[in-house]
């Protein structure tokens, strides 16, 4: 069963940037669409960037221009580079197919505050 491990949040100012990391366990990773979800707190889950296998990108319009999805098939890793960031950026970015196949990690926490 393929595990997701997210890394590389933190405390950041607004206007800057931050680097996501998702590492997957198993082979079948280069097989599927992945993205990038996030959650803030009272809020639901929603999604912010997806990769197809080919290499395709889409953003919703909240984040398109300043976040960047891409991936590493050869490392079954998924990276989600994060510019210009906003307060209204906080939550906490996890990492899983489309739609969500694989069991959720525990995410990464990315706080933008001054």
């Amino acid at each position: 069963q393929v595990q997701l491990v997210e890394s590389g949040g933190g405390l950041v100012q607004p206007g800057g940037s931050l680097r996501l990391s998702c590492a997957a366990s198993g082979s079948i990773f280069s097989t599927y669409t992945m993205g990038w979800y996030r959650q803030a707190p009272g809020k639901q889950r929603e999604l912010v960037a997806t990769v197809t296998r080919a290499g395709s990108t889409i953003y919703p319009d909240s984040v398109k221009g300043r976040f960047t999805i891409s991936r590493d098939n050869a490392k079954n890793t998924v990276y989600l580079q994060m510019n210009s960031l906003k307060p209204e950026d906080t939550a906490v970015y996890y990492c899983n197919s489309l739609p969500s196949s694989f069991p959720w990690g525990r995410g990464t926490q990315v706080t933008v505050s001054s």
